[in-house]
């Protein structure tokens, strides 16, 4: 499975001849490509071209005197594969800002539903436009609602816009980004199970923590999340979001949050007793699964837990199991 779009840098003089001859040339010889102009003026001081790829692959290069970047979801032509790797946070920004531009426009000339959505268009581009994952996650979202169970794309959509715009997760784009995946088969588990890492983001925002994601810890393990709070405060978050029992062996809604809390209790979480808040989002039970779940309000194993449902529409439910060093009853309904 390749990783996201990620630029690859290649320093030394570079002139129009040299890059037809080392990147272009090779890249027309296996696959077929053309040799075009960008769309959009490239960065002050770059000469820049744009390679459009016979299979519908694009490959964006751009050089100077004293060095190259190149950035596609194409094969890499052999004269770059020593070349070091960096994400769009990592090169000279109107670099980055040249080549957001070339394919967000290419990502709403394919998929124009996007377009209404800018700040999920960008921050979803490395993996909107990857090598392998172009496809699936965009059908992710157009098909299949974001993982919302009886909600619709543009509902989901605008849900997730209004989030993002907030800009809270802006700097942690590429590892949040990644992890909805860059496969060519659609893993709708996983994918959704990503979405939960969202939700649970917004909801420590939304009751007032800053939120930091991947947090290193001792055991070896990384943690979804810290919450920093305003007093200095600093819980950990693991996630967990459980399938609904028509998707999964468990027989009842309140067996399916049970199970799937298991899996977290009895491995990741069982280094860390009390030491971490584990969020169990049920986002991808329908109503009645749901109303199951919040009747019966069970124990999930593990303490402090708190166990929700969220939908399009921002609406939030929910109930805690233990002592929470969090103040979340605010965004609950």
């Amino acid at each position: 499975m390749a990783r996201p779009l990620r630029f690859r840098h290649a320093p030394g003089r570079w002139t129009e001849g040299r890059v037809r001859a080392e990147v272009f040339d090779p890249l027309d010889a296996n696959l077929g490509a053309a040799w075009n102009h960008p769309w959009f003026k490239p960065p002050e001081g770059y000469d820049a071209r744009r390679f459009d790829v016979d299979n519908g692959d694009t490959a964006l290069f751009c050089w100077t005197d004293e060095e190259a970047y190149w950035l596609g979801n194409t094969e890499t032509p052999s004269s770059l594969w020593r070349t070091d790797k960096y994400g769009f946070e990592e090169v000279p920004t109107p670099v980055a800002e040249w080549a957001e531009r070339e394919l967000r426009a290419e990502l709403h000339e394919q998929s124009p539903w996007l377009t209404e959505y800018p700040h999920l268009s960008w921050f979803f581009l490395p993996v909107f436009l990857s090598k392998d994952g172009r496809w699936t996650t965009r059908e992710f979202f157009d098909d299949h609602a974001g993982g919302f169970p009886d909600a619709d794309r543009d509902g989901a959509l605008a849900f997730y816009e209004s989030f993002l715009s907030t800009g809270v997760l802006d700097d942690y784009r590429e590892t949040m980004a990644g992890k909805l995946g860059t496969s060519e088969r659609l893993d709708l588990t996983r994918m959704a199970a990503t979405m939960g890492e969202f939700h649970a983001a917004k909801l420590l925002v939304d009751a007032g923590y800053d939120v930091e994601p991947e947090i290193e810890v001792t055991t070896g393990h990384s943690i979804d999340f810290q919450a920093q709070a305003p007093d200095g405060q600093q819980p950990l978050v693991e996630v967990t979001r459980p399938l609904p029992p028509n998707r999964r062996s468990a027989g009842t809604p309140v067996a399916a949050v049970r199970d799937t809390a298991k899996t977290k209790t009895d491995g990741q979480l069982s280094a860390h007793a009390g030491g971490v808040v584990l969020f169990v989002d049920c986002s991808s039970f329908p109503d009645d699964d749901w109303y199951a779940v919040r009747d019966a309000r069970p124990e999930v194993g593990h303490r402090p837990a708190v166990v929700y449902r969220m939908r399009p529409d921002g609406r939030v439910a929910g109930y805690a199991n233990g002592s929470v060093p969090l103040e979340l009853e605010s965004v609950f309904d």
